[in-house]
């Protein structure tokens, strides 16, 4: 198929990069200068070529095409976003000119960006389809070289409308990217995994990201054994999570059983046992290295802000959310609350189709 990947970060090119070797004709589109201007350049001056490190094994795939250009996505079959959600709303406007009718527009992760979508392109026939969360973990260690820390054995996805889902799926399964299919794009929005482990464990760090000087990581250090306290913190906003979901008709789901989900084929595991020994594997990135960086600046905003309105709408309380909102406010000095995103900015009409949608 041909595929363009909007956004050249981590995840980006190493996705651009594992369906090119999939056989797939991919053009990689960088939307901004903000980070890995070095690795850009690196891929245009090597006609794409990007290498993957996966726990030592080596393989080398030369992207089709690396630009900057947004009307690239102009032909293709598949357009997949993958930059920070705080940049969706302002990326779907810039995009809505060049988006061709029955494409399949794919967001990773989305946090409910089909409300964007529907806003702004509410005019073409899109397929639009969410992912919980991305399908390849790691960091670009240098340029033109990306260390992949960890690949999800499913990866849950909502499509958007429902009566396209078999239409989606024909095209979704030539991704060959273990997919499996929700009855919902909520579904897949609400169970970013971010918007609960990235939140709490960062939140509560903050002094010790600040005394590390960059030599912290959130998954060896926040989560252990030994830290039960920021366990049951974790649960409590799990469990405003849940009453959400729940609120709108959907199934309760643990945080620690979506994340075996993803993570596990071994459905005898125990799911914390699973998640634990995620977090305990040598190839966790470092990070965050800054308080204001997005396990926070992003998360915080586009999702417990989020959560938090919901909540307020459906008359569901979430106090360790609104907790976590004013401690992180107050952290970065602005009000992350202002910054977020709400039934209001997304379109409270779209909501009510998107919920309305279902099988």
């Amino acid at each position: 198929m041909k595929i363009a990947m909007v956004g050249a970060g981590n995840a980006g090119c190493a996705v651009a990069a594992d369906l090119t070797l999939k056989g797939h004709e991919v053009t990689l589109i960088k939307t901004s200068h903000a980070m890995h201007d070095d690795n850009y350049n690196y891929l245009v001056e090597h006609e794409g070529k990007m290498t993957l490190n996966e726990f030592g094994g080596i393989k080398t795939a030369h992207i089709a095409k690396v630009c900057r250009d947004l009307e690239e996505v102009r032909g293709k079959d598949v357009v997949i976003i993958y930059i920070q959600t705080n940049f969706h709303e302002q990326l779907i406007e810039r995009l809505m000119p060049h988006l061709e009718d029955d494409q399949l527009l794919l967001i990773n992760p989305g946090y409910l960006s089909t409300a964007y979508v529907l806003k702004h392109c509410g005019n073409k026939k899109l397929i639009i389809a969410e992912a919980e969360s991305s399908f390849i973990d790691g960091r670009i260690m240098e340029p033109g070289l990306f260390r992949v820390g960890f690949r999800n054995v499913r990866n849950p996805i909502g499509i958007y409308p429902a009566a396209r889902k078999a239409e989606a799926i024909a095209k979704l399964d030539l991704l060959d990217e273990r997919l499996v299919y929700l009855d919902s794009v909520v579904e897949a929005a609400l169970h970013n995994p971010n918007m609960i482990v990235h939140t709490v464990g960062s939140v509560m760090s903050i002094p010790r990201i600040e005394k590390s000087l960059g030599d912290f990581c959130l998954y060896h250090e926040a989560y252990t054994r030994d830290n039960p306290a920021t366990w049951r913190i974790l649960e409590t906003l799990d469990s405003e999570k849940m009453d959400v979901l729940e609120k709108l008709g959907f199934a309760r789901l643990k945080y620690v059983e979506a994340c075996k989900y993803r993570n596990s084929l071994d459905d005898n595991e125990d799911a914390k046992e699973v998640f634990l020994d995620y977090a305990e594997m040598d190839t966790r990135a470092k990070g965050p290295t800054k308080v204001d960086s997005r396990y926070i600046s992003e998360d915080v905003p586009q999702g417990l802000v989020m959560l938090e309105a919901l909540g307020k709408a459906l008359d569901v309380p979430t106090p360790i959310a609104t907790a976590l909102i004013a401690i992180a406010s107050a952290a970065l000095g602005r009000s992350l609350r202002a910054e977020g995103r709400t039934p209001e900015k997304l379109g409270i009409e779209n909501i009510r189709k998107i919920l309305n949608d279902r099988p």
